[in-house]
C-alpha cells in the first residue's frame, strides 16, 4: 500500500479517539494509532466490494475509503469506526424494534434492546399498540398497567447494560397523540431523574393538527379495540405538549404522516418510530448506518467559494463506503439483517455546516445562509442518488425495489433511502468542526488537562481573524468564555459579532427555517435542536412548534437555556398520573410564601472537593424556609451554582415541598472532585447541601441517621453541575444529548 497521510487531529479529538474509538489490549492500554483505526476500518470496509467482483482491486478502495477519513473529509457513525475489523463487527448506529401489546413481544423487546445495547447501537420504540393503562387483560382478569410502565422496565434494563464503555445505551419513545395513555406520557419526564435513558416524542398526526388549529375535540383511540375510549380538546393537549417542553426540553414531537408521505415503502409497514435523537424513522426491525461528510473542508481557500468538485468526490466514496458497511456488518439479529439487507437504507448527512459559513462569510441566521444550506443538500442529495443509481447498475436494486414508490419513479436505485442529517457529538470533535447543521455552540471552551488545570480553547477561525484584525487577547478571550454571545462584547468589530453568531443568538424562529431548509433536501429527517433563551415563554415554543408544522419539518426538539437546572427542584407539575382524563391549564403554579422577617438556624462547615463550603439552614414557624451557601476563598461557576441551588432549596421550602423530597433530589449527584468529610464521602456541592439539610433535621429532631432518604447516585448533567462527569469540561447541550467537547462523553437526555 502507499505511504498514507498521517491524520491532522487536534487535542481534543486525540483525547476522544484515546478514550473511546481506538483499540485497547487486555490490560486497557490504547493499542492502536488514529492511523491504525482508520486503516482497520478502511480495509474491512473495502473488503466488501470483492463480494460483487472478484477482481475488485480491494487495496485501492481501502485507500480511497482511508484518505476520506483520516482527511477527516467524511466520518462514519460512532459504531463503525469502533467496531469494524473486529470481533464484535456491529457497525450500525440505529435500530428500531417492535413492541406490541403481549408481554411475549415486550419482554422479547427487551431483550433484543439489551443485545443492541451491549453491541453499541441505540433503539427506538412505538408503545402505541400496548393497551391503556386500566384496560382489560383477558387472559389474567387483571388490568393493563399501560405503556409508561413498561417504559420504566426498558430503561432499568438500559441502566445495565454499560456498552463496554464506549457508548452508552440510549432509546427512544415515541406514543401517538391519539392514544389513551397521552397525557401521561406527555408528562412521564416531569421528573427528569426518571426515565433517564430515553428521549420521548408524541407522535402527532395531521388529523390533530387541523384539530389543534380549528379548536375543536379529537378521539384516544385504544388500540385494542380500535374504538374512541374518549375526547379531548386538541389546543388543550398541544398546549400541554408545548407547557412540558417549555419546562424541560421533553417531550419533542415527530410528525407521523409527514414521515410516512416519505416512506419509500408504504407495502412494507408504516413507520412508527425513528432512532434515539429522532432523525432516522425506520421500519420495525430496520437498522441504518449514518456518516457525515465535513463541510467546513469542502471550501476552495483561496477563493473562498465552495468547492463543489471536492464535494462531488466526497460524496461519491461516502455512498459507497456506507453500502458496503451493510455487507460488512453483523447484526445483533438474524430478522435485523434480513430486513436491513432488504431494503439497504443508508443514511449520508453534513457536520460543519456553521463553520463553513463562516469560511464564506456568511452569518448562520440569514437569507444568504439559507439559500447556501439548500443549495449544497440539494447537490449532495442529487450527486448520492447518482451514485446509488450507478452502485443499481452495479451490484443490483435494493432487494424490495418493486414493492417502493422509487419503482415508479423511473431511477432505479441501490439504496431505499439515502440521505440523513444525524446528531455528529463525538464525531464533530474528532472532524475538529462544528456539530451537524447546528450554530456554534461557543466561540472559546474551557479544557481540563490531566493535572485539573483548566486551559482556554479559542475556535480556529476566530483566534485567526482576531489576531490578523489586532484585537486578539487573553483577557478577552476569558471575556467572551463568560458570555454566551459576542452581541455585547464592544472590543469585537461589528462585522466579526455578526459572523460568529452562537446559538444563543439564534432566535428560535431562524433554527426552524434552517432545519426546514435542509429537511428538503433529506430523504429522511434532520436532528436539530431549537435552542430558546431562558426568558422564553410557553408562547414562543408554540409558534415554533407550529412554524415546524408548516415548515414541512418531521420532528422538532426545544431546549430552553436552564430549563433542566430548575426542573430539579419544581413543585408540582401541570398533570399528575393521578388525573390522566384531561391536561391541566399551563400556569397553575404552586407560589411560595413570603419569607418571615426573622428566622432562626444554624451554619454547618463542610469540605468538598471545590473548597469550604458554609451552609446556613434557616426554619420559621412553618418548618425548614431557607437556605444560604457560601464557598470560602473559592468563587466563580461553582459558587454560583452553589448559590443558585440554595436559591431553588429555599423557593421549594416555602412552596410547601417537604425536605425529604428535596434532599433525595441532591444527595448523590456528583462532581469531578469528590471529597471526604469525618469518614464519608461528599460527591458535589449539592450532595454535600443535601446531607447538611439531613444533619440540621436530625440534630433537631434527635432522629437516627437511618431514617434519613438515601437517594441513589445519578450522573452530573448539564443541570446542577455543569462539569463533565468524567474530564471536569463543560458540558453543551445539541441535538436532544448533551456532549463534552474535551473527552468525548457524550449521553441522550
Amino acid at each position: 500500500m502507499a505511504e498514507l497521510d498521517k491524520p491532522q487531529l487536534t487535542a481534543n479529538a486525540l483525547t476522544v479517539l484515546e478514550k473511546r474509538y481506538l483499540r485497547k489490549d487486555q490490560v486497557g492500554k490504547v493499542a492502536e494509532t488514529p492511523e491504525e483505526m482508520f486503516l482497520r476500518v478502511a480495509r474491512d470496509v473495502a473488503s466488501a466490494d470483492a463480494l460483487y467482483d472478484p477482481q475488485a482491486d480491494v487495496e485501492a478502495r481501502a485507500v480511497e475509503f482511508y484518505n476520506a477519513m483520516a482527511s477527516l473529509d467524511f466520518l462514519p457513525n460512532s459504531p463503525t469506526l469502533m467496531n469494524a475489523g473486529r470481533d464484535l463487527q456491529q457497525l450500525s448506529a440505529c435500530f428500531v424494534l417492535p413492541v406490541e401489546d403481549s408481554m411475549e413481544s415486550i419482554f422479547n423487546a427487551i431483550k433484543n434492546t439489551a443485545l443492541i445495547h451491549q453491541s453499541g447501537g441505540g433503539t427506538g420504540f412505538a408503545f402505541s399498540r400496548v393497551r391503556p393503562k386500566n384496560d382489560r387483560v383477558a387472559t389474567t382478569g387483571g388490568i393493563a398497567s399501560g405503556p409508561v410502565s413498561f417504559m420504566k422496565v426498558f430503561n432499568a434494563a438500559t441502566e445495565a447494560v454499560k456498552q463496554g464503555g464506549t457508548r452508552r445505551g440510549a432509546n427512544m419513545a415515541i406514543l401517538r397523540v391519539d392514544h389513551p395513555d397521552i397525557v401521561e406520557f406527555i408528562t412521564c419526564k416531569s421528573d427528569t431523574q426518571q426515565l433517564t435513558n430515553f428521549n420521548i416524542s408524541v407522535g402527532v398526526t395531521e388529523a390533530f393538527m387541523e384539530a389543534v388549529e380549528a379548536g375543536a375535540d379529537y378521539g384516544l383511540v385504544n388500540p385494542r379495540t380500535g374504538e374512541v375510549a374518549k375526547r379531548l380538546p386538541a389546543r388543550e393537549v398541544f398546549n400541554l405538549i408545548v407547557h412540558q417542553a417549555w419546562l424541560n426540553g421533553e417531550p419533542g414531537v415527530v410528525f407521523l404522516d409527514r414521515i410516512n408521505a416519505d416512506n419509500p415503502t408504504p407495502e412494507l409497514g408504516e413507520i412508527e418510530s425513528t432512532n434515539p435523537c429522532g432523525e432516522q424513522p425506520l421500519l420495525p426491525y430496520e437498522s441504518c448506518n449514518l456518516g457525515s461528510i465535513n463541510l467546513s473542508r469542502m471550501v476552495d481557500g483561496e477563493r473562498g467559494e465552495m468547492d463543489y468538485g471536492h464535494l462531488a468526490r466526497t460524496v461519491e466514496t461516502a455512498v459507497r463506503f456506507l453500502d458496503n458497511v451493510i455487507d460488512r456488518n453483523h447484526y445483533p439479529l438474524e430478522v435485523i439483517a434480513e430486513q436491513t439487507r432488504a431494503n439497504r437504507k443508508i443514511g449520508l448527512g453534513v457536520m460543519g455546516f456553521a463553520d463553513l459559513l463562516i469560511k464564506l462569510g456568511v452569518p448562520y441566521n440569514s437569507e444568504e445562509a439559507l439559500q447556501t444550506a439548500r443549495r449544497v443538500m440539494q447537490f449532495i442529495a442529487e450527486k448520492a442518488r447518482a451514485v446509488s443509481a450507478r452502485l443499481a447498475e452495479e451490484r443490483g436494486v435494493f432487494p424490495n425495489f418493486e414493492k417502493s414508490r422509487q419503482a415508479r419513479g423511473g431511477m432505479r436505485v441501490r439504496n431505499a433511502t439515502i440521505t440523513t442529517i444525524a446528531p455528529t457529538g463525538t464525531l464533530s470533535i474528532i472532524a475538529g468542526c462544528s456539530s451537524g447543521v447546528e450554530p456554534l455552540f461557543a466561540v472559546v471552551y474551557t479544557r481540563t488537562i490531566l493535572d485539573n488545570q483548566t486551559l482556554l480553547e479559542v475556535h480556529p477561525l476566530f483566534e485567526r481573524i482576531a489576531k490578523e484584525r489586532g484585537f486578539y487577547s487573553q483577557e478577552l478571550m476569558e471575556e467572551i468564555m463568560r458570555h454566551k454571545s459576542l452581541a455585547d462584547i464592544a472590543a469585537i468589530p461589528d462585522d466579526v459579532r455578526r459572523l460568529f453568531v452562537t446559538a444563543y443568538d439564534v432566535t428560535p424562529e431562524w433554527h426552524i427555517r434552517m432545519q426546514a431548509a435542509f429537511q428538503e433536501f433529506t430523504d429522511n429527517a434532520v436532528s436539530k435542536t431549537v435552542n430558546f433563551r431562558k426568558e422564553a415563554t410557553e408562547d414562543d415554543v408554540r409558534a415554533v412548534y407550529m412554524l415546524a408544522y408548516r415548515l414541512g419539518c418531521k420532528g422538532v426538539t426545544v431546549y430552553r437555556d436552564e430549563s433542566r437546572e430548575s426542573q430539579v427542584l419544581r413543585a408540582g407539575s401541570v398533570t399528575t398520573a393521578a388525573k390522566p382524563e384531561a391536561p391541566a391549564e399551563p400556569g397553575q403554579h404552586v407560589k411560595p410564601r413570603p419569607r418571615p422577617p426573622e428566622t432562626r438556624g444554624s451554619t454547618l462547615k463542610v469540605k468538598t472537593g471545590c473548597g469550604n463550603l458554609y451552609i446556613t439552614i434557616n426554619e420559621d414557624e412553618q418548618g425548614l424556609c431557607e437556605v444560604f451557601t457560601s464557598m470560602g476563598k473559592t468563587g466563580g461557576c461553582t459558587a454560583s451554582q452553589s448559590e443558585a441551588i440554595s436559591r431553588l432549596i429555599s423557593l421549594a421550602l416555602r412552596s410547601g415541598v417537604e425536605p425529604a423530597i428535596v434532599t433525595d433530589q441532591l444527595k448523590g449527584i456528583r462532581c469531578p472532585m469528590p471529597s471526604w468529610e469525618n469518614g464519608g464521602q461528599v460527591l458535589s456541592c449539592a450532595d454535600a447541601i443535601a446531607k447538611a439539610i439531613e444533619r440540621y433535621l436530625r440534630g433537631r429532631e434527635g432522629r437516627d441517621p437511618a431514617d434519613a432518604h438515601a437517594a441513589p447516585a445519578v450522573e452530573a448533567l448539564a443541570g446542577l453541575c455543569p462539569q463533565c462527569p468524567e474530564c471536569g469540561g463543560m458540558l453543551e447541550r445539541t441535538e436532544g444529548c448533551i456532549v463534552c467537547r474535551a473527552c468525548g462523553y457524550t449521553k441522550c437526555t
